[in-house]
């Protein structure tokens, strides 16, 4: 169980501009430094030409620290903007493990992932019905794609954490009202939890032009 005060938690993150970065874990095989670096640079501009207006802070979702890959990277933005991170988890009722085996590398504040879906449900009952029917409708999608393709089917896992990983950006863009979202990488794997990305842009619930792209490789 998080040491943190869920309610405290909250309101620390509505009181922040929330950066969201997205990407492979530990298979990444690139130096978390020079992608960093890159991501680093691709966010000064971004903010050059739309400017926060609040205090930064990274948002987490529980990915366990790994040499390589999005916990190796976001420790290092982090360490670079100089910012603290807030840990956005499942509930152990989803998945015990989520929680526990999260990198806690500077993290001030956590917050069950529950507790975002019920604001958005009090803020408005239908974006997290329509975040859930996109999320299983992609699902789909792949599954078939795969199943085609002769290949294993996807964990049963994935939706769950698509769901946090949409969920979270969205609640985010809500309640503090302003959001950047970078990506690790220009090709990201379709089969990859973060390819479900499209999710809150195709709903219209949160703004392309929040997302930092990745150059080309």
């Amino acid at each position: 169980m998080s040491k943190f005060n869920s309610e405290e938690s909250f309101q620390a993150l509505s009181g922040h501009h929330p950066l969201v970065v997205e990407g492979m874990g530990g298979y990444d095989t690139r130096d978390p430094l020079s992608v960093a670096r890159i991501i680093h640079d691709k966010l000064k501009e971004h903010w050059d030409k739309k400017p926060p207006q609040k205090s930064l802070i990274l948002v987490t979702q529980g990915d366990p620290y790994e040499e390589n890959g999005i916990s190796a990277i976001t420790r290092i933005m982090s360490d670079r903007l100089g910012i603290s991170r807030i840990l956005i988890f499942l509930d152990p009722s989803i998945a015990a493990y989520h929680a526990p085996n999260a990198d806690r590398y500077k993290v001030t504040h956590e917050i069950p992932f529950s507790l975002l879906v019920n604001r958005l449900n009090y803020l408005d009952n239908k974006i997290v019905p329509s975040i859930n029917g996109l999320v299983t409708e992609s699902l789909q999608t792949k599954k078939a794609k795969r199943q085609v393709e002769g290949r294993r089917e996807l964990p049963e896992y994935y939706r769950n954490f698509a769901l946090l990983q949409e969920i979270t950006k969205v609640a985010c863009n809500r309640f503090c009202g302003e959001l950047t979202v970078a990506h690790t990488s220009s090709d990201l794997n379709e089969y990859s939890v973060s390819s479900f990305y499209r999710v809150g842009l195709d709903l219209g619930f949160i703004d392309e032009s929040d997302i930092v792209l990745f150059p080309t490789e």
